[in-house]
């Protein structure tokens, strides 16, 4: 196990001569395991999308409520996960925090040998998934810590964009792991599924336990491959502070909008697509808008460097304003279109990505070094909530309604607040922080 005794990344000999390998190496080191729990947070956006037809007594709005509450558990554990890894260090933390993770796939695929197992126990087990979606707040407190200042920018978004991954990854992976008896009998029994060509078998509980071996390599890769950095603990107190802050409930309404757009979509889009058009094959195309949201996240750092956060950021807001009228205007009964809804959605996977990034590079020019760590916890927090209101917004508009349109119009309605918080505090000539003119200052 390592222990690092000195650490300075901005002293440049330290750096050449030592730094920049042990850098790296937790760099992908925590790749890997942010990769895998974000996988693990979302694994219930692709098994919810059969249980009705499996045999599983649920309600549409219950399926929904399963996507949408793990984001619940991931932005209340978030800003403990930011602190809690400042304290413990980095290798451990990850280490625990991945290992756990253990408990809910595995607790998954035993509740989904059997279909008369209670809601309120897939409620817990999708709870608990949600812990995987803390491990981005201490992932990201940790990593940046091993780079000088002039990288902590670039390192940042790797780890966050490549991380952000796992939701493609595992909404690509599971399909094809549930159509086959992979794990024999220690798997269980499949579930019976009627089609238009026929009885089908699945095994559900593939798409939980196949994420349990790299679970496994992964924690003890960290717990190995890893350093516990000699960095002073931070008060509480003075993390707090924040908290006093205007700017920091501003900056966390856009957080939402643009992370919690991600991860939200990311988790009803699967539901949405068979809900809309039930009668087109799409479960092998839904992994393509998470990932162009994590691609575009990167994208968005770098134009936020070129041309300015706030800039960017308003820009993007209207896109995904634009990508939200087309969605509507594709589900109607005279233009419905799969195309057309399909395309839609990208535009607004890619642009929330974008955004993503590109009010990421806002938060040290508002806060400063000292309150920008604490501002990233709690604004990565409270915008993973979008995770969990986004798709029970959906499933709510559809039980009151029969249609997702109203929820739309409240997202149109809430991009709309955004692009006037970014146009008011940071664009315009008179902006309390004027973002693009200090973005050009660094």
């Amino acid at each position: 196990m390592n222990q690092t005794n000195y650490w300075n990344p901005n002293d440049l000999t330290f750096w050449e001569a030592k730094g920049k390998r042990v850098a790296n190496r937790n760099l992908w080191i925590s790749i890997a395991n942010l990769m895998i729990a974000f996988s693990v947070w979302q694994i219930w956006s692709m098994l919810s999308l059969q249980l009705i037809d499996a045999g599983f007594p649920y309600t549409t709005e219950q399926v929904y409520n399963l996507a949408a509450i793990p984001a619940l558990t991931g932005a209340v554990v978030r800003f403990f996960y930011s602190i809690g890894v400042t304290y413990f260090g980095g290798r451990t933390w990850t280490f625990l925090s991945s290992l756990i993770l253990l408990v809910p796939v595995l607790g998954v695929g035993w509740a989904l040998t059997n279909t008369d197992t209670p809601y309120i126990v897939m409620i817990i087990l999708a709870a608990l998934c949600g812990l995987g979606g803390g491990n981005f707040a201490s992932s990201m407190a940790a990593i940046g810590h091993f780079f000088p200042k002039t990288l902590q920018g670039s390192a940042l978004g790797i780890n966050g964009g490549l991380g952000n991954l796992g939701v493609s990854l595992a909404q690509f992976l599971i399909p094809i792991v549930i159509v086959f008896p992979i794990f024999g009998a220690l798997g269980g029994e499949p579930q019976t599924i009627e089609t238009s060509n026929g009885v089908t078998q699945v095994w559900l509980q593939n798409g939980a336990l196949i994420w349990a071996i790299p679970i496994v390599i992964f924690s003890f890769l960290a717990l190995f491959g890893m350093d516990n950095l000699p960095l002073e603990k931070p008060k509480l107190s003075s993390q707090l502070q924040v908290f006093r802050r205007k700017h920091m409930y501003l900056i966390t309404i856009l957080y939402i909008m643009s992370f919690g757009s991600f991860i939200g979509y990311s988790a009803a889009f699967p539901l949405l697509l068979k809900g809309e058009f039930p009668h087109i094959n799409t479960v092998q195309l839904v992994f393509i808008g998470p990932l162009l949201g994590a691609i575009g996240r990167p994208v968005g750092g770098y134009l936020a460097d070129k041309f300015g956060g706030a800039k960017v950021s308003l820009i993007d807001v209207g896109i995904m304003i634009l990508g939200v009228l087309g969605v509507i205007f594709f589900i109607q009964e005279l233009t419905n279109s799969f195309i057309g809804f399909f395309l839609s959605f990208l535009l607004l996977f890619a642009a929330g990505g974008i955004a993503n990034g590109s009010i990421f590079t806002m938060f040290p020019l508002i806060f400063g070094p000292v309150e920008s760590p604490a501002a990233i916890g709690l604004a990565s927090a409270i915008g993973a909530f979008g995770g969990f209101f986004i798709p029970s917004l959906f499933g709510w508009s559809i039980d009151a309604t029969g249609s997702v349109g109203f929820a739309l119009t409240i997202f149109i309605g809430y991009y709309i607040l955004c692009a006037g918080i970014i146009w008011f505090y940071y664009t315009r000539k008179k902006a309390e922080i004027p973002i693009d003119q200090l973005t050009k200052k660094n």
